[in-house]
């Protein structure tokens, strides 16, 4: 049974208790089938809080990302019912529904023929800022992310390392300041020292720009670095919901495995 305390060291110390209880996101027996029957989501149920980031862990083709895409309607339900800040996301124009939730995906998705700067600018530029507010807000995310704009503002996409691209991505799904984020295997293709570098940016980026986040990963050190809690996915189930705390202690078959898993490699291990 999914343990749904909410108890987690990681929820941003500038989110206040009111807001920290309010839920964000709640799936409701969520469900969806391919075309041809076949189910990637069954019953899945969970609440993601204000202010939190929930990781969804699970090996590949689990549903992960279905449940990413379902809830900025990217795919549409077969079942069940998904709420974003109180609302059925059936309610929600679709476009107004994506401007509110930023999206950064493994592949990062930039325009190729665009410019960091309009890259990152696209959805103010879409919502018609004034020219002097996106300006503003461009060059504020670039320094947010790493990136120094009189060095990186007029590059394209192929003149900059993988980690460079992703930090681009992250910094255009914050641009109209949204306050939902959600990322699916944002530091998967990446190599292991830039993964490592752009997590340890990440934790300290979730400190300071006060989003809800779901994050989807098969990464489980990436689980326990960046989670409030962790939602374990199995075969388009949810098999467990813990805090890091609690899933380093799981007796549950599926998340007791990825523990034993992390701890055949010391140099991972840490304090474990």
């Amino acid at each position: 049974m999914p343990n749904n305390s909410s108890g987690n060291s990681n929820t941003p110390s500038n989110v206040s208790a009111a807001d920290a209880s309010a839920t964000a996101i709640e799936l409701r027996n969520v469900s969806y089938n391919l075309p041809n029957g076949r189910s990637l989501l069954h019953d899945l149920s969970l609440t993601v809080e204000n202010g939190e980031t929930l990781v969804l862990l699970g090996r590949s083709g689990a549903g992960k990302s279905t449940a990413l895409k379902l809830i900025n309607r990217m795919l549409e339900l077969s079942g069940g019912e998904i709420r974003v800040e109180g609302k059925s996301t059936i309610d929600w124009d679709p476009i107004a529904l994506r401007r509110h939730i930023g999206y950064v995906i493994q592949e990062i998705g930039l325009f190729p023929h665009y410019t960091v700067e309009q890259n990152i600018s696209l959805v103010p530029r879409l919502e018609k800022w004034p020219e002097d507010r996106t300006r503003a807000r461009v060059a504020e995310l670039m320094k947010l992310v790493g990136l120094e704009p009189a060095k990186f503002l007029h590059r394209h996409p192929h003149e900059l390392s993988g980690g460079q691209r992703q930090r681009v991505g992250i910094a255009r799904a914050l641009a109209a300041d949204p306050p939902i984020l959600l990322l699916d295997e944002p530091f998967g293709a990446l190599d292991p020292l830039t993964r490592g570098e752009l997590q340890r940016e990440f934790q300290e980026l979730e400190q300071l720009i006060r989003k809800t986040i779901v994050l989807v990963t098969h990464h489980v050190g990436e689980a326990l670095l960046l989670g409030s809690r962790i939602g374990v996915i199995e075969a388009g189930t949810l098999v467990g919901l813990y805090t890091p705390k609690e899933f380093l202690a799981a007796k549950e078959p599926v998340a007791a495995g990825y523990v034993a898993n992390l701890r055949m490699y010391p140099n991972e291990e840490g304090d474990l």
